[in-house]
């Protein structure tokens, strides 16, 4: 029975992830850093029915010794790096935080299997925001980057650092360069759950309208359910490599927010309001992804639409708010 080690375990990707690995007959082990909000921090996992079945193991990226002595016990075939800072907007406010946990956490994971299981296979969590500014109008694994946020500065360290432990020391460390993915897992900051849940909340009586920022900024969109078996494809492969994960279709966040207000029988326009506090300071106004390489080399493309995912989001957030209305 394979093992894997998850980082970012409670996370949307990391739950996910979970239950692909769990299907797939492996042993899975989740990093988890204590905090007091025990209580609540395994939703996702208790959400796809899988929370009993997840191993936590008690570490934290910024603590290598933690990461020695996990790696050292549960001597993983397979090491997903998912944790992270992971909100953009956050990352202005923590620039210091965000690059300790988002670039040297990920460089002390490297290190760990480095030292401690040197024969596993490492996935890193790269991230579509090192496009930034973007230099082609399709980003492909040879696009180069302008990170315009200091989390995808960060998310930029952890990715090179990748590729010189591959190319530097022979570790099997592949990329996964995910474009925006999204599902009814994801936190309440992010602006899809943000969007899914103002339509529903609206809906149900609960809000009058919903304040957002740049609506023009356009992204290319996925489900991370169908990104997850990407990372796992990764590291099945032979050889390591980076890798875009895309649909190859961008659009709007007033696209976004057009079909999730339709779905409730709602016109957007009559709810949704431009707030200046929710623009960044430095935009990133285009995101669109060029997956070929994955679907020629792994095998794998996007499975569901945009508009089927955010239904399946809109659905879910009004379940939860009739569940609390009870």
């Amino acid at each position: 029975m394979p093992r894997a080690l998850i980082t970012g375990v409670t996370g949307q990707d990391g739950a996910y992830l979970s239950q692909l690995l769990l299907d797939k007959g492996y042993e899975v082990y989740g990093l988890l850093r204590r905090s007091s909000s025990g209580d609540v921090i395994d939703e996702r996992l208790r959400w796809l029915g899988i929370a009993g079945r997840v191993r936590m193991m008690d570490g934290n990226l910024i603590d290598l010794s933690s990461l020695l002595r996990l790696l050292q016990e549960v001597q993983p075939d397979e090491v997903y790096n998912l944790g992270a800072q992971s909100f953009v907007k956050t990352s202005w406010n923590q620039p210091l935080l965000t690059g300790q946990v988002t670039a040297l956490g990920a460089g002390n994971m490297l290190e760990a299997v480095r030292l401690a299981a040197p024969k596993a296979r490492f996935y890193q969590a790269s991230s579509s925001e090192m496009y930034g500014l973007i230099q082609e109008p399709v980003q492909s694994e040879k696009t180069p980057f302008y990170p315009r946020s200091p989390y995808a500065v960060a998310k930029l360290y952890a990715h090179w650092m990748t590729v010189n432990y591959r190319e530097s020391f022979g570790l099997h460390a592949s990329s996964g360069i995910l474009f925006n993915h999204e599902s009814p897992l994801r936190g309440i900051e992010f602006v899809t759950r943000k969007v899914t849940d103002g339509a529903a909340r609206i809906k149900l009586g609960l809000a009058s309208e919903l304040p957002m920022g740049n609506l023009d900024a356009k992204r290319d969109w996925g489900h991370a359910r169908d990104y997850v078996k990407a990372m796992w494809l990764m590291l099945q492969q032979e050889e390591p490599d980076d890798y875009v994960v895309a649909t190859g279709r961008t659009v709007t966040v007033r696209d976004m927010c057009r079909i999730a207000f339709s779905h409730v029988g709602l016109d957007y326009e009559e709810f949704v309001k431009v707030d200046e506090a929710f623009m960044r300071p430095a935009e990133v106004d285009v995101l669109l992804g060029d997956p070929s390489k994955a679907r020629a080399k792994l095998g794998w493309t996007a499975e569901t639409s945009l508009e089927d995912m955010i239904k399946e989001m809109v659905e879910a957030d009004l379940a939860r708010h009739r569940a609390r209305q009870r």
